[in-house]
């Protein structure tokens, strides 16, 4: 071809290629894709794709094993677990802890025989002090006083589950006559002990230093620190000079607290108690027989004098307007039993009361109501030191009375005299120890009364 032909068809064919160009152009951008020279190029991006992504914060591994919680919100089915979420009483520090600690390990018996006796009268007090925001450890101090024993009569004349004496209780209103006496009653023997613990703990400020108040005397324990005080001494319960038993006496609740806190770390297996009522309270109106309400509530005597241990005769006088204890699943079956009873006109006692002439002896009496002289003297409380003449009230079974002679063995007696106090030693039961001497009675030490109670 001719040079000059060839310069007339090129711009001829630079046009073709154009048009070429602009539909390849145009059939890839259909596609999505847009060759140049060959080569594929990827996607346009978008301005979100283009933004940092947020770095996940590195994960740490604890291995070790959660803290365990208690929840106070729901209560747990086992009364012990209750007490222990309330403890709240600083603990005691001394070698005297560990001392009662052995000594009430290797008594395991004993141990048992008292908890099991506790099963009564622990959620009543455990109750009570969580009303009043009061530490629970407390409702193990009985352990201390009387081993529960709500019948226990110290060489003080402490009486009851408390050992209240006569001074004290009378302060805190606990009534003692000839026909009852509201130291040994359950329900008002606790609520006094525990308005006589916050009236010196709110004296000291401090709960050992109450406690050792309730054992020595709050007087004593008052002078006791103002003496410490004068010699720039610490005024804190061990640094304290008092009596081998008030020494000892924090250190055996605090014994008892840790063996109830951690039973399995000291082998003792403590059988669950239900976190429920074990008594309820119904109204009694007038005299009745303690041997026909235990047969009304359709329990033994004996349990019924466990939960109402104040009566020391067998008829409940109607000056005593404390209501009748029963067992919480027996209430129901009373109050049918007496509305059939009531129904059918028949009386709540059976005893009658006779009164003494000028002239006439006991004896006498006696062989009129067919009972002999000594069980006479021990159904109305006739000591050596009773002082019977013209007019003195005597309560005779009627015709219909029921188990006469079984109940007299079984009443709450308050001897004449105490049993002998005897001296306390280290290693040996305390003075106020729960141990029975030979005429039933435990042993205490005095207790000086408490001050007149705040008015709450």
């Amino acid at each position: 071809m001719s040079l000059f032909r060839l310069l007339l068809l090129s711009p001829l064919l630079l046009l073709i290629g154009c048009a070429h160009t602009d539909g390849d152009l145009k059939l890839t951008t259909e596609l999505g894709t847009a060759p140049t020279n060959g080569l594929r190029t990827a996607p346009p991006v978008s301005q979100e794709a283009l933004q940092p992504r947020p770095v996940p914060p590195p994960v740490v591994k604890d291995d070790v094993s959660p803290i365990p919680t208690i929840d106070l919100t729901t209560q747990p089915d086992d009364l012990w677990q209750r007490m222990r979420n309330g403890f709240s009483m600083p603990d005691l520090d001394s070698p005297l802890v560990a001392d009662r600690q052995a000594w009430y390990l290797n008594r395991p018996d004993l141990l048992k025989r008292i908890f099991e006796r506790s099963r009564r009268y622990l959620y009543h007090i455990v109750v009570e002090l969580e009303k009043r925001g009061m530490p629970t450890e407390l409702a193990l101090l009985p352990v201390v006083e009387s081993s529960f024993n709500p019948l226990a009569y110290s060489s003080a004349r402490a009486l009851g589950m408390w050992q209240f004496i006569p001074s004290t209780g009378k302060t805190y209103k606990l009534q003692q006559n000839a026909w009852f006496d509201e130291r040994r009653d359950i329900v008002a023997s606790t609520s006094a002990a525990l308005d006589y613990l916050q009236t010196i703990y709110e004296m000291h400020g401090d709960w050992h230093l109450a406690l050792a108040s309730y054992n020595w005397g709050e007087n004593a324990v008052g002078r006791a620190v103002a003496k410490n005080q004068a010699k720039g001494l610490p005024t804190d319960y061990r640094s304290l000079k008092m009596p081998a038993e008030t020494a000892y006496y924090v250190p055996k609740l605090q014994a008892i607290k840790n063996i109830v806190a951690e039973p399995q770390l000291f082998g003792i297996a403590l059988d669950p108690i239900p976190n429920r009522p074990y008594f309820a309270t119904v109204e009694r109106n007038g005299r009745m027989d303690i041997a026909l309400a235990a047969q009304l509530a359709e329990i033994s005597v004996e349990e019924f004098i466990a939960l109402n241990p104040a009566y020391s005769r067998p008829v409940m006088p109607s000056a005593a307007d404390n209501p009748l204890v029963l067992p919480a699943e027996k209430l129901q079956t009373y109050l049918d039993n007496l509305e059939e009873h009531e129904a059918q006109d028949k009386p709540l006692t059976a005893w009658l009361t006779h009164t003494l002439k000028k002239g006439e002896k006991l004896e006498t009496v006696a062989k009129r109501h067919g009972i002999n002289l000594a069980r006479l003297k021990q159904l109305n409380g006739i000591n050596a030191r009773t002082r019977v003449g013209p007019g003195f009230a005597l309560l005779v079974p009627g015709k219909d009375a029921i188990g006469q002679d079984s109940i007299a063995a079984r009443l709450p007696q308050t001897p004449a005299s105490p049993p002998r106090a005897t001296k306390w030693k280290k290693g040996k039961t305390a003075g106020k120890s729960t141990s029975r001497s030979k005429k039933g009675a435990a042993k205490a030490k005095i207790r000086k009364p408490a001050p007149k109670p705040k008015k709450r």
